[in-house]
């Protein structure tokens, strides 16, 4: 049976009159489906996408009642706009100015739309009070999905036709390429509309924009952007704005420029958004205290509430950092010039005075709207040479005044934090390293210094301290992170259990209920391997209205405040804290307080998108790395064990893929999920989560960023005889079944 879009595609697509019989002879519907089909057309015309009556059916003319509109975006108030479906400008004249009502929660629950949403909807029209005004309000019946999907893939040649290949490895066919885009030549990718030439058919694609050719890794990101819907490119409007700023000036701002701040970050980094300085506390009553001083950039002086920077801002969310660019949250004039604190140069600043005692407990601290200038700027590596006795020419002439307050200030941070007892993961970060014509030269464990946690602890406390200043004035956007769900503990415990570690998934939880277990096995081959589980086990933090403590750092209030060149949460709280503090006319705004739970959802959407894409993105570089390695031997650590096979990761770039239930030998192997492992019915013996195996690449898809590899290692578990799980016969096994008298071997396909 064709859905409603199909109908009306197919009437606005033939030239002459149509009714039910040439809709059902179309779509071949006989006998008691013509009874469907009817009510369909009853209910369309209900709606007003056909007229009603004999006179067959032609697609309703003029603004209707009730149609189908498209939802194109925002405008510069913030409200939605839209455009209906269907509409011939040569035959109708210009299309109608449309805004979308908000819709009534209680009449229309779960019904909110977003840009690219499809929606029946209602229109009133509207009295014109001026030449730009809009003609009708679309009032939501109900959202009946997206507008016609755009996707991204490759251009490929197949016999003499051109395709499509997906870029999205859950894609599983390629789509015809039509004529009538833009030219694409193979090797090419493309972003592409899809649609369908029939109900059930495959789509097919249509080039709408090219970007190049997929065989330098450089495309890689361009993917990920196009299929996470990341916005990239910057309209006019918040370019011509981002240019016209000027230079903050002194007025009602504290003179900090004489304090020597210095900015710590990578060796690469562009843009410096905080600055740092210690020293001792001079007020008698705190004998041995010291105190420590935060300046973060004053985004909020440039990027003002609903000001076309400011919106652009919020479709973004964050800055998304890619090994070969990074898609800005800000312009360019902002984030690298304006905002950055660079050296020697003035910069308004929003800084944080903290004193603390001589244990390293917080004793009171102070915000103020400072001009200040940076003394210098130090990467991570310089800044622990220095720590440890050998500065550079950079460092020498600050290693008294500056570094050696800085590193005595954070030991004693550093003991009060562990007295607090924080979630202590300690994960290897891995960087790909990339030439200047972004070809990937290597994959590389990143050495974490104690300066690394130097300037996090000093973040953490300044984040700490905006929280505590807007919990009793404004309502506040928290960076919250809530305990591990019951689910997810179980399933850690059962893990534990593997590795004859006891642990007790209940009772209230607390960060050092983890350590401990992470303590036990920090010198052993499983330490990553627990981290990792351990991490997967707990909740998802993200931004919230409302307090719920952040977990993971084991603190009763947190929110984020020293990023906000490249987070937008960060420039929502200094906007509250400047208009807490009574620092300025540029804070936050009554709109803003009312939607406050509103953007928090919004930011810690965008925040995953990012991360999904930034994820992607690493594993299309590293199969391409590892591309002309094909056919060679690896040592890894199976990471996941799942019906479907084993996943493992590498342990010389820690690359992840997955060994097919196929590729582990001779034997019928049967999941078993308590043991987290896949256990071999006639040998009895299996292979278990977390280890050690050698393994043979395969296949490397770059495009999908997918590994394949097949096992060496013979199963190493004496574990008897498995049985499935209970319930479901059969349902935890997988392979091939022979028949009688055959060995039996997986080999699936």
């Amino acid at each position: 049976m064709p859905d409603r879009e199909a109908i009306l595609n197919f009437i606005k697509e033939s030239s002459g009159r149509v009714g039910k019989r040439e809709i059902a002879r179309a779509f071949n519907i006989r006998g008691a489906d013509r009874i469907a089909l009817k009510r369909i057309l009853r209910a369309m015309a209900e709606d007003g996408l056909i007229p009603r009556g004999r006179k067959g059916a032609r697609p309703a003319g003029g603004v209707p009642k009730v149609g189908v509109a498209v939802v194109t975006g925002r405008d510069l108030d913030g409200e939605l706009m839209a455009s209906l479906e269907k509409w011939d400008e040569e035959a109708q004249g210009p299309a109608p100015r449309i805004v979308v009502a908000p819709p009534s929660t209680r009449e229309t629950p779960g019904q909110a739309a977003g840009p690219g949403d499809r929606i029946l909807a209602r229109f009133i029209k509207l009295e014109a009070d001026g030449p730009d005004s809009y003609q009708f309000e679309a009032r939501i019946i109900r959202k009946i999905g997206r507008a016609q999907e755009r996707a991204i893939g490759i251009v490929r040649r197949q016999g003499g036709d051109l395709v499509v290949e997906p870029a999205d490895k859950k894609r599983r066919y390629l789509w015809p390429l039509d004529a009538g885009g833009e030219a694409a030549k193979p090797g090419d990718l493309v972003s592409v509309e899809l649609s369908r030439r029939s109900v059930y058919g495959e789509p097919h694609a249509k080039v709408v924009e090219r970007h190049g050719a997929i065989d330098t890794p450089r495309s890689f990101s361009m993917i990920a952007v196009e299929e996470h819907g990341i916005p990239f490119v910057f309209p006019p409007s918040v370019l011509d704005e981002a240019e016209a700023a000027k230079p903050a000036r002194m007025a009602g701002r504290t003179d900090m420029r004489h304090i020597p701040l210095i900015t710590i970050d990578p060796a690469d980094a562009r843009d410096h958004d905080d600055a740092v300085w210690a020293g001792p506390d001079d007020d008698p009553k705190n004998p041995d205290g010291f105190v420590v001083l935060v300046a973060i950039a004053d985004v909020a002086s440039y990027v003002t509430p609903d000001s076309h920077m400011d919106r652009e801002a919020l479709k973004r969310g964050n800055s998304v950092y890619f090994p070969d660019r990074v898609v800005p949250m800000l312009p360019e004039r902002i984030s690298n010039d304006l905002c950055s604190l660079r050296p020697d140069e003035d910069r308004p600043a929003l800084t944080v005075r903290m004193v603390f005692d001589r244990d390293g407990k917080k004793r009171g601290h102070q915000f103020t709207r400072a001009m200040i200038r940076s003394a210098a700027k130090l990467s991570y590596q310089q800044a622990q040479n220095a720590f440890d006795g050998v500065p550079d020419d950079a460092a020498a002439p600050l290693q008294d005044e500056v570094l050696l307050p800085l590193w005595a200030a954070y030991l004693k941070l550093a003991a009060r934090r562990d007295a607090r007892e924080p979630l202590d993961l300690d994960l290897p970060e891995r960087k790909i390293r990339m030439s200047q014509s972004g070809d990937v030269l290597d994959v590389i464990a990143v050495e974490r210094l104690e300066a690394h946690r130097l300037i996090e602890e000093m973040m953490i406390q300044a984040n700490v301290s905006a929280a505590e200043t807007l919990e009793q004035r404004l309502p506040a956007l928290y960076r919250i992170h809530d305990a591990p769900g019951e689910e997810k503990l179980r399933a850690l415990a059962e893990f534990l259990q593997t590795l004859d570690i006891r642990f007790t998934a209940s009772g209230n939880m607390t960060p050092a209920h983890f350590n401990r277990i992470l303590a036990r096995v920090r010198d052993s081959e499983n330490a990553e391997l627990v981290s990792q589980v351990v991490l997967r086990s707990q909740s998802q933090a993200v931004y919230s209205e409302e307090n719920h403590g952040h977990f993971g750092l084991n603190l009763k209030r947190y929110t984020h405040f020293t990023s906000p060149i490249r987070r937008y949460a960060d420039l929502i709280v200094h906007r509250a804290l400047i208009s807490a503090l009574g620092m300025g006319d540029d804070g936050i705004t009554k709109s803003e307080l009312d939607r406050i739970a509103e953007i928090a959802e919004e930011i810690s959407n965008h925040e995953r998108r990012a991360m999904a894409a930034e994820r992607d993105t690493s594993d299309r570089l590293i199969a391409s790395f590892l591309q002309e390695r094909v056919g060679a031997d690896f040592t890894a650590r199976i990471s996941g064990v799942t019906r479907a096979g084993l996943f493992v990761g590498l342990n010389e770039t820690g690359a992840d893929g997955l060994i097919p239930i196929s590729g582990l030998g001779d034997d019928y192997y049967i999941h078993d999920e308590h043991a987290h492992a896949l256990v071999g019915e006639r040998s009895g013996k299996g292979y278990r989560l977390g280890d050690v195996v050698q393994v043979r690449l395969k296949e490397a898809a770059p495009v999908k960023g997918a590994l394949r590899f097949e096992m060496l290692d013979p199963p190493g578990h004496e574990m008897g005889k498995p049985r499935a799980k209970r319930g479901r016969p059969g349902a935890s096994r997988r392979g091939h079944r022979p028949s009688k008298g055959k060995r039996r071997v997986s080999r699936r396909k």
